[in-house]
């Protein structure tokens, strides 16, 4: 087993910055080039030390430090199975965005509740938040459980429960994340959503019956109109 070393998290937190600064443009595989070169530079960091780089990162402006933050955990293999109910309170704060949240759900706690390390209580727990954007990332936390190429093997059972609390949630922000979580357990089991749609048609958005019903005939959000 290779030897850990400490990191020198403010310094590195400094060169990320003044590197996403010096960027000639803020495109996504831009930005994913130079975290690239900061996760080999961090990967012999213990956990702990990769964490407190990505906090670091959360205390600076604009979402680029925060997709660098998440990216370097999501790809630092042990930072990320080292996640529990408390790192991701902490890697959460400030979530004011469909972006931020997307990011935060799929990297960093849909993996985590996934592999068990949080338990169902705590998702639950963020879909009866009072704050829009925790409730989505409860149900975008399910999209790793569905998805494959995010490593998702799917869950009926998990993203189904997650899915009933928010049925009735028409915040345009929730609406759209319970469309898409639902269409990703499709590939998994039609059957089950189907019957989601049923038993719960009369609090469901429009939108979301229309675009899973579309998905469950078309294998499409929003099938094309030929002329």
């Amino acid at each position: 087993m290779a030897q850990q070393e400490t990191l020198s998290v403010a310094g590195l937190a400094t060169e990320v910055g003044a590197g996403l600064q010096a960027l000639p443009n803020r495109k996504t595989e831009t930005v994913r080039a130079l975290r690239r070169t900061f996760s080999k530079r961090i990967a012999p960091a213990a956990p702990a030390d990769v964490v407190a780089l990505a906090l670091a990162l959360l205390a600076q402006p604009g979402f680029d430090s925060r997709f660098v933050a998440y990216e370097l955990v999501c790809h630092h293999r042990a930072a990320l199975h080292s996640l529990g109910a408390a790192e991701l309170a902490q890697l959460g704060r400030g979530l004011d965005s469909w972006e931020a949240v997307d990011t935060f759900a799929c990297y960093l706690a849909g993996p985590a509740w996934r592999e068990r390390q949080v338990p169902d209580a705590l998702i639950h727990q963020w879909a009866h938040s009072p704050d829009r954007w925790w409730r989505r990332t409860a149900l975008v936390c399910t999209v790793a459980l569905n998805t494959r190429a995010r490593g998702g093997r799917g869950d009926v059972a998990r993203t189904l429960a997650v899915c009933a609390l928010l049925a009735g949630d028409h915040d345009d922000m929730v609406v759209k994340a319970l469309s898409w979580a639902l269409r990703e357990l499709i590939l998994y089991d039609p059957d089950a959503v189907r019957e989601f749609l049923m038993q719960h048609q009369g609090e469901l958005a429009a939108r979301v019956v229309r675009e899973v019903r579309n998905k469950l005939t078309t294998g499409l959000k929003t099938p094309r109109v030929g002329r």
